[in-house]
């Protein structure tokens, strides 16, 4: 599926339980993509608290805020030309959520304390290791926001429903750890 839709602009929503590799995934979307040669920029939504999520996402002008000393673009406009990845993207709150559907369907962004918007194009590339799809017939995250990223879903298995794998990651693994520490083979 990443070969076949890497060269598209489709966004995709990447599924799996933690540590099965959805960065890995996008980050080879944008490889193999014709955006290959601009900027990857990752974004963990569960990490961002709901007062630094504007600043972070669509970025302030000088004199938005205390601290605010000159102007700064947020992660939107960074990707710009390039891939924006929204790793745990079910973590959003419900009023987040609907900021990001605004400015995902407009594609611009408005930084804090100006009134300018500001066009972006990026290649969304989206993630979640929650039932994304069980939250949004709950009424727990937006099924007009689900909708507007998933147009290609990749599910990705854990790693104990893919043991033919575990051989190539071992031996990947080793080869990594052989050269940081200087072992042999």
């Amino acid at each position: 599926i990443i070969h076949r839709v890497a060269d598209t602009d489709a966004n995709v929503l990447i599924l799996g339980e933690n540590g099965t590799g959805k960065e890995l995934a996008a980050r080879e979307l944008h490889r193999r993509s014709r955006r290959a040669g601009e900027m990857f920029i990752a974004v963990d939504m569960g990490a961002l608290s709901d007062t630094l999520f504007e600043d972070e996402l669509f970025g302030h002008v000088r004199g938005a805020f205390t601290d605010a000393r000159e102007d700064r673009a947020g992660r939107f406009e960074l990707a710009s030309r390039g891939t924006i990845f929204l790793d745990e993207i079910g973590n959003l709150s419900p009023a987040l959520q609907s900021k990001l559907l605004a400015v995902l369907e407009n594609r611009t962004v408005t930084r804090l304390g100006s009134g300018v918007a500001r066009p972006f194009d990026v290649r969304l590339v989206c993630a979640s290791n929650m039932p994304l799809y069980d939250m949004a017939e709950r009424g727990t995250f937006r099924l007009d926001l689900l909708y507007r990223i998933n147009t290609v879903v990749i599910t990705i298995p854990p790693l104990r429903d893919r043991t033919g794998d575990i051989p190539l990651l071992a031996a990947h693994f080793l080869a990594v750890y052989g050269r940081k520490y200087r072992k042999p083979d």
